[in-house]
């Protein structure tokens, strides 16, 4: 599980509470989830 704030792996990531997914590159911070306003996310690739 990632957390608003951190750099993940880069990926694919989606809310674990509305599913919006956002790519990352490894070097970006995720953001609060632009729909629910969550902070938690699940790599899905």
């Amino acid at each position: 599980m990632a957390k608003t704030g951190e750099k993940p792996a880069a990926g694919t990531y989606k809310c674990t509470k509305c599913r919006f997914k956002i790519t990352v590159d490894g070097a970006t911070e995720l953001p609060i989830c632009p729909l629910c306003k969550f902070d938690e996310y699940v790599k899905v690739d």
